[in-house]
């Protein structure tokens, strides 16, 4: 166990830890020149495509040192602040960390958070001042900032290069003599941590584990201890870049265990495993139940499609377990679910995955956060969406979400950014200047004004120099009204929205305008109207198509043609009373989109 090392590596978003892996890899020869391909921890297209890890992945370094030969465990982590329970997770199972820090760039926001969730979790921090082969590096002031983060010495923090592999060996040298090896008895009873899970539809669910305590051997009879299922180890083994069979894993050790689990309901990250014979005391503290912060309906395009949702849904769970759902009905849409996402990216990303891996078409409605509504008999009610709050009649009181924002921006965007916090009723809480010219502002805000574009407005008005973290703070009471789409009268449930009362009349109009633009003319008058409760708010027309009825009708008399008119006109209405309005896909994208 003395010569086992786990540790995993914290950063901001885009500051170069897949790549610096990638060289970790190389160094050590775990993988060999004609699987190397760039960020080969980033297995997914998406995360390719859009140079951002999604997934935390594991692997495990052999590497000789001073003639001893050392086992080490990277658990890379992503970096952006919608996967920061994947975060958590993998630093469960390690005992230190290596904290990256662009050179160019210098400490971001996420930088910040993920170190504290590491200094929480008693890890050792190695800190590496990466992409130091930049022309725009700025080695001096970034390491000043460091220091003044951590408190560590100058010398302690490591230049390095991703790109070029400067630094690497450096590294190496200080995982083996900085990071403990890990904590455990071989001989205890068996407690490993389920860090991770994937499906795979030959074998079943595959679990990543740490083990804490005891030794897992191959066919043993174990037991998940929080929900009690009892299966056969029918493979355990380590992770390579591919799965490595072994027959007994002990203390200290990452790996993988495959008990024909079919059900993705039975495995919970965070769980603990143990032996059925001689089973332990208590599970493994130190993991959270991760909660949603912003909701949205998905619904098949294809109401026949909705079983193949669930399974897909369900799949997509066990690679990602910070995605809730529950089974739901709209009258505009039918069947479908309501999914809990930990923020926009997260949404946008389950969505591009549920298209691409599982070839399912969807429709996603406007994302909203939970509130919760007070009665007049002082009682709480939990809503996630629009259309199940109760009347207005009976509420006392709507309370929502806030949220503690940091941003870190350089100091000459401070008034444009404080601008956009304010539009979205933020409260100004705190501002430090890390140096002279960069800053950390920190706002109090509701979750519900971030939800929508908030993160894309803040990039454009910095330059892309801001980042941005958030934790949530509780719930307070608010001025909130629910908005209501009407067409001809008919209420589409799939476009309400609950609102801040001073927003609603602008966002009405806007609403009404748009979808006027987008909703096809057929044969009648369709009226689109906003509403709040039984007060219309504002209204749009789409004209009718109609046929020049009068044309066979030259010359003559005038009464004639008025009743030709007076005909159509019936039927028009008759039509109109008959007659649906189908929204087009378009409409419920468009209003994500309305600026």
């Amino acid at each position: 166990m003395k010569n086992i090392r786990n540790f995993c590596i914290i950063a901001h978003i885009d500051h170069g830890k897949s790549t610096l892996a990638d060289r970790l890899l190389e160094f050590t020869d775990t993988i060999n020149e004609r699987d190397l391909q760039e960020q080969v921890l980033d297995d997914m297209d998406l995360e390719r495509e859009r140079g951002i890890t999604i997934k935390s992945h594991a692997i495990q370094m052999e590497h000789d040192h001073e003639g001893q030969h050392y086992i080490m465990n990277l658990i890379d982590t992503p970096g952006h602040v919608d996967f920061s329970y994947e975060v958590s997770r993998s630093l469960a199972a390690c005992e230190g960390a290596l904290l990256i820090v662009d050179a160019a760039q210098g400490i971001q926001a996420q930088t910040i958070s993920n170190l504290y969730l590491a200094i929480d979790n008693d890890l050792e921090i190695i800190p590496v001042l990466n992409k130091m082969d930049l022309e725009a590096a700025m080695p001096e002031e970034v390491k000043d900032q460091i220091v003044d983060l951590i408190g560590c010495d100058r010398d302690d923090i490591i230049e390095a290069s991703g790109k070029t592999g400067y630094g690497v060996d450096r590294i190496l040298k200080e995982i083996i003599h900085k990071i403990p090896p890990p904590e455990g008895d071989p001989e205890a009873p068996l407690q490993a941590l389920i860090f991770d899970s994937v499906f795979n539809s030959y074998r079943g669910i595959i679990a990543y584990i740490r083990i804490i305590n005891g030794r897992l051997k191959k066919q043993d009879h174990v037991k998940f201890f929080n929900s009690e299922k009892e299966y056969d180890a029918d493979e355990i083994g380590v992770l390579k870049l591919k799965q490595d069979e072994r027959k007994e894993l002990s203390a200290g050790d990452v790996g993988y265990i495959i008990s024909g689990i079919k059900l993705s309901k039975e495995v919970k990250v965070g769980d603990t495993i143990t032996h059925v014979q001689r089973p332990c005391d208590k599970a493994i503290e130190g993991f959270e139940e991760v909660k949603p912060m912003v909701f949205a309906g998905i619904y098949p395009v294809d109401a026949d499609e909705y079983e193949e949702l669930r399974a897909s849904i369900e799949k997509l769970q066990l690679n990602d377990a910070s995605l809730t759902f529950i089974p739901e009905s709209s009258v505009a849409l039918g069947f479908g679910f309501r999914c809990g996402f930990l923020g926009l990216l997260h949404m946008e990303i389950i969505q591009e995955r549920l298209d691409r891996e599982f070839d399912m078409n969807v429709i996603t409605t406007v994302p909203n956060v939970s509130y919760k509504v007070v009665n007049h008999k002082g009682e709480y009610i939990e809503v996630h969406n629009p259309s199940g709050l109760p009347e207005q009649k009976h509420i006392d009181h709507i309370e929502e979400p806030y949220i503690i924002a940091q941003i870190i921006s350089k100091s000459c965007y401070v008034g444009s950014v404080m601008k956009l916090c304010i539009d979205k009723r933020g409260i100004l809480k705190n501002q430090v200047y890390l140096t002279s010219d960069r800053v950390e502002i920190t706002f109090e805000m509701p979750l519900g004004e971030i939800v929508f574009d908030f993160y894309d407005k803040l990039k454009s008005i910095s330059k892309g120099y801001a980042s941005f973290d958030y934790h949530q703070s509780g719930y307070k009471p608010a001025n909130l009204v629910k908005l209501d789409i009407l067409l001809n009268g008919e209420s589409v449930d799939a476009l309400s929205t609950l609102i801040h009362r001073d927003n609603a009349y602008d966002f009405g109009k806007r609403m009404c305008v748009k979808l006027k633009e987008l909703i096809p003319r057929q044969q009648f008058d369709i009226a689109i109207q906003a509403a709040i409760g039984a007060k219309i708010i504002s209204r749009e027309t789409v004209k009718a198509v109609r046929k020049d009825v009068t044309a066979k009708c030259y010359g003559g008399d005038i009464t004639r043609k008025r009743k030709l008119l007076e005909k159509q006109k019936k039927g028009k209405k008759r039509m109109r009373q008959v007659g649906n309005v189908e929204v087009p896909q378009q409409a419920f994208l468009a209003v994500l989109k309305l600026d």
